[in-house]
């Protein structure tokens, strides 16, 4: 039986709000407009959102194309102001992949625009533990949907996905898999579900889960 846990990004495996909102700030004055500094709350806010969201909750004043072309052109300098500083990982996350990967395929899939994963693999040399990734930018389709391809396209027989709002959730329940709560990060839920106090405590819950 070929099992596979699927991670969601912030909130997850990082915070990246903080680098985030110093590059997206840095590019909307190099373009000369006059919003308020993006900060680290901002970005918190918007995570786990699609990127059309995005632009409409931090750009919603300006005309629709120009709110959207302002966010890919912020996203493009995140990517390369993550390349070189990275985020704030959570503790013993790669030990914790590690150990993982000794039973479990691992993926991850996030409503980020496309090359932020990538972004995330290349800065900390990840890539080798992952066997697949999926995104918001790659295809417009939502995380339930993409979720729901990973399982497929990686011929899955059992699959978790970990994250942490509710709207991981939501997106776990329509692609038809097991959810676990990353409460360390930035949400809650409404259901009662599986909980991760700590990432490391993955290994642990997962002999609990999966018997």
């Amino acid at each position: 039986m070929k099992k596979g846990i699927i991670f969601d990004m912030d909130g997850t495996l990082w915070d990246s709000s903080e680098n985030v909102a110093i590059s997206w700030t840095e590019k909307v004055r190099e373009l000369g407009y006059d919003f308020p500094d993006i900060t680290q709350q901002d970005v918190m806010g918007v995570m786990g959102l699609t990127m059309d969201r995005i632009a409409d909750k931090l750009f919603g004043s300006l005309p629709l194309e120009e709110r959207r072309e302002l966010l890919d052109r912020c996203c493009d300098n995140e990517e390369k102001y993550l390349l070189r500083h990275g985020g704030v990982l959570y503790p013993d996350l790669e030990k914790t992949l590690i150990r993982l990967k000794k039973k479990y395929h691992l993926y991850i899939v996030s409503n980020c625009q496309s090359g932020y994963i990538e972004t995330f693999l290349e800065h900390y040399g990840f890539g080798e533990y992952f066997d697949d990734i999926e995104c918001y930018g790659n295809n417009l389709k939502g995380k339930g949907d993409n979720i729901a391809l990973i399982v497929s396209r990686n011929g899955l027989d059992k699959a978790w996905y970990v994250g942490d709002i509710q709207g991981d959730y939501d997106s776990t329940m329509e692609a038809g898999i097991d959810f676990i709560h990353s409460a360390y990060g930035f949400g809650t839920i409404d259901h009662p579900v599986p909980e991760l106090e700590r990432f490391s405590d993955l290994p642990g819950l997962m002999k609990e889960l999966d018997k």
